[in-house]
């Protein structure tokens, strides 16, 4: 399985500066996207020390181990990289008076051709277009996440609630920090999206299913979607991280419509 990856970040229209980052190390098919959080640049600060020190690192890592790591040993890795992440991003906070309290969210995926090992912190989503059908494959871990999973509220009061940006968990914020990782089966012709809040809590699930099953490359779909998020207000920064899995290589697979194969 080969993998195709396409990113792309805008500050929205209600934000001067953008908080997020995104990173992707694509000889090791490592994707990173954060969503900071914090006065006055902190959030920017915090949002770049991740996908930073996590590229740095866990890229180091998967180069030398190689494509076949077993998922318990890229698990493994994934968790210390983000624990020392965190540790590095509290310290800076409680050692710089203009960065304190900052923090940011976390998705991070590690694609091994029919595997991918998701993790993820805070609000900032993955999902997976399979066919015609889209699919949240990261759970928010957030107050309105919570209370629906308790049926206090509906998902049609959440998606007008004011409590929509508040997080139950972040990267840098305490010493220690609960990465949730997953492991999916990848199939041929899957697109994954990893997104910010910017794009979700602007564009619904049936929107952003339409825009990632458009015809066109990657980058035209990321485009399309950050239109529509600015169209629907761009109250926030919108970012993007996007993975097709491509049977085969690109070259070989003409080669067999060619032959008819």
């Amino acid at each position: 399985m080969n993998y195709e990856f396409c990113t792309s970040t805008d500050p929205g229209l209600a934000r001067e500066n953008n908080e997020d980052s995104v990173a992707i190390d694509e000889p090791t098919r490592l994707g990173i996207l954060a969503d900071g959080m914090g006065g006055y640049n902190a959030g920017e600060i915090a949002s770049g020390m991740a996908t930073t020190f996590i590229k740095s690192e866990l890229g180091r890592w998967l180069a030398q181990a190689g494509r076949h790591a077993n998922a318990r040993e890229v698990r493994r890795a994934m968790e210390i990289c983000v624990d020392n992440a965190n540790r590095s991003i509290f310290n800076a906070a409680n050692s710089n008076p203009q960065y304190s309290g900052m923090g940011t969210t976390l998705v991070l995926g590690v694609f091994q051709d029919g595997r991918l090992m998701l993790g993820h912190i805070g609000d900032s989503r993955c999902y997976r277009l399979r066919g015609v059908e889209l699919t949240q494959i990261t759970k928010d871990h957030s107050l309105l996440q919570e209370q629906m999973d308790a049926g206090l509220i509906t998902p049609e009061q959440a998606a007008t609630s004011s409590n929509k940006n508040l997080v139950t968990r972040a990267l840098g914020v305490e010493d220690a920090v609960l990465l949730e990782v997953n492991e999916h089966k990848v199939e041929p012709g899957d697109l994954f999206l990893m997104c910010s809040d910017g794009l979700s809590d602007m564009v619904d699930d049936e929107g952003i299913g339409k825009i990632m099953g458009n015809e066109g490359p990657l980058e035209q779909k990321a485009a399309q979607l950050i239109d529509a998020a600015n169209a629907n207000g761009g109250r926030d920064n919108i970012s993007i991280l996007m993975a097709q899995a491509i049977e085969g290589s690109k070259k070989r697979g003409l080669m067999h419509r060619l032959l008819g194969k």
